[in-house]
């Protein structure tokens, strides 16, 4: 897994929204797609970030807050990163800010994928996998210490 980069584990073309965008319309594409964030652009550029939390806040703090926009209710500059930004990496800054994704750009700037904490989980899981498979998978002849092969 050394070496991965984000692009390997991100997921690609992700659904995103305008600025201008309803929040009961951002709340019916989360619920249809059984997401729980969205990148906000405006002119085709990443302006903001849209969470079930944000949404959530903004229902309990606004009673009429259904009728407020995306851009009105985002979090603004969120983390974003290069689609060849390590896994490592990214998976350390989400952990140490405790953010809920990573937007993913390419090469042009342009939004090409997102990284949830769901997939940050997912890779774990994988990675522990692989540990446990490993260390099952190995077997040692009759002379001590040396691995002869796999299971």
């Amino acid at each position: 897994m050394l070496g991965t980069k984000i692009k390997d584990y991100m997921v690609a073309t992700p659904q995103t929204i305008g600025e201008d965008i309803t929040l009961t319309k951002a709340m019916e594409m989360m619920r249809e797609r059984q997401i729980r964030h969205l990148p906000v652009q405006f002119g085709g550029e990443l302006v903001g970030v849209l969470s079930d939390r944000d949404i959530k806040l903004a229902l309990a703090l606004h009673p009429a807050a259904q009728g407020l926009k995306t851009g009105d209710i985002m979090t603004e500059e969120p983390y974003s990163v290069s689609s060849e930004t390590p896994i490592a990496d990214v998976l350390s800054q989400m952990a140490i800010h405790k953010y809920g994704c990573a937007i993913v750009k390419n090469g042009k700037g342009s939004v090409c994928g997102i990284f949830t904490a769901t997939d940050a989980v997912r890779v774990l899981s994988e990675v522990f996998a692989e540990k446990e498979q490993g260390a099952a998978g190995w077997f040692c002849e009759t002379r001590p210490g040396r691995i002869v092969g796999r299971l």
